[in-house]
């Protein structure tokens, strides 16, 4: 998982945008502080109008997980639009975006959208499996290694190859899944979903590539209307 080295966090428990600056890296300069103004009001709207869905269907659907979701923004400007879904040492749910991705959006729809997004990666328990998948590649490797005849390097190598195959076993499926989720979550937020699924007709297509960790654009946008028509 990317760790930013500079980020601003944001409390999605409140309803306003209340900067604290924080920094990831030991001994790196001074982050920029990011000032309400300097955040695209249509990611203000969207944030306060999602905060609410995604918490109660966090704490619906997955009771015992922590459900305390903070806000992450990487303010760089060289940093390329990205959004991911981690969690701090304490078990805190992060949703973190950065601010080159939010000025890309056209509207709420679209941010509201990969909110949802990112959230229901953390609500159906995403990195907890794909965790359990590498560990489960990596074990499997080594001992297909061993089996063979292969050195301790040998082993320690092939034991890297199936963390990383079982790593991606399940990535588009769990983007597929976050998608449907995150598609009733913004719907039910009152945002238009298949609106700002359309972010999706504007960045390349990921393709069907073996090694592929997202699926193709038109598969997610398919999905996204399913998962609406279904409310």
């Amino acid at each position: 998982m990317r760790i930013i080295p500079l980020i601003v966090m944001l409390v999605l428990a409140g309803c306003t945008l209340k900067p604290v600056a924080q920094s990831a890296v030991e001994g790196a300069d001074e982050p920029r502080v990011l000032k309400a103004e300097d955040v695209p009001e249509r990611f203000a709207v969207a944030m306060r109008r999602m905060r609410p869905v995604v918490r109660e269907t966090c704490r619906t659907t997955s009771p015992n997980l922590n459900c305390d979701f903070l806000i992450a923004i990487d303010p760089s400007p060289d940093s390329a639009p990205n959004a991911f879904q981690t969690v701090n040492e304490e078990g805190q749910p992060i949703l973190a975006f950065t601010l080159t991705l939010l000025e890309d959006m056209y509207n709420a729809d679209e941010v509201a959208f990969v909110i949802g997004h990112e959230g229901a990666h953390h609500i159906l328990r995403h990195l907890e499996r794909q965790d359990q998948s590498a560990r489960g590649g990596a074990t499997l490797f080594e001992v297909l290694a061993a089996a063979l005849g292969g050195s301790n390097r040998s082993v320690d190598a092939a034991s890297e190859i199936g963390e990383a195959v079982g790593r991606r076993n399940y990535s588009k499926t769990f983007e597929l899944e976050a998608d449907r989720l995150g598609a009733q979550m913004t719907q039910k937020a009152g945002f238009d979903a298949v609106r700002g699924a359309a972010y999706f007709t504007r960045i390349p297509d990921a393709g069907n590539r073996f090694f592929g960790t997202h699926p193709r654009n038109a598969d997610r946008i398919a999905g996204v209307k399913a998962a609406v028509a279904e409310l």
